[in-house]
């Protein structure tokens, strides 16, 4: 699995999973903290559709951490003030990056996971299509 879709699974679906996968690292291995949970700004990009051009639409709040595992470092970068979400993303990233057998047995979990997130996100999308105004039904 490619590290940004991980991420997003980790992000937007519940945060005791990355606790958990974190934590399972944590009791195992030696985590160095690189840069403890720390608050930044990042510039967000939008592209215009007109002219098809990217061009910066303001700021955001983010969490940032580093972690090393075995020499391998990884990066946990959250929106918004999230210190744990951010030093769990970190631990996770750099167990992958340092190709820890117990990331082998996370893969079920994590797509366990990304199939609730569709799941609810139909949902909700099923909810918001109950309210929609059909304006081609409505007499003029």
């Amino acid at each position: 699995m490619k590290r940004r879709r991980r991420t997003e699974i980790l992000i937007q679906g519940d945060p005791l999973l990355a606790e958990n996968l974190a934590e399972s690292i944590i009791t195992t291995y030696e985590c160095q903290e690189i840069i403890p949970p720390q608050y930044g700004l990042t510039m967000v990009k939008m592209r215009e559709s007109a002219k098809n051009s990217l061009f910066y639409i303001g700021e955001v709040l983010v969490t940032e951490a580093k972690v090393e595992i075995k020499g391998n470092l990884g990066i946990g970068i959250v929106a918004g003030i999230q210190e744990e979400l951010a030093k769990y993303l970190a631990i996770i990233d750099a167990a992958y990056k340092a190709d820890l057998p117990e990331t082998v047995e996370w893969e079920p979990r994590l797509l366990e996971a990304e199939r609730n997130i569709t799941r609810e996100r139909a949902k909700k999308q099923a909810e918001l299509f109950e309210t929609k105004v059909d304006f081609q039904t409505m007499d003029v």
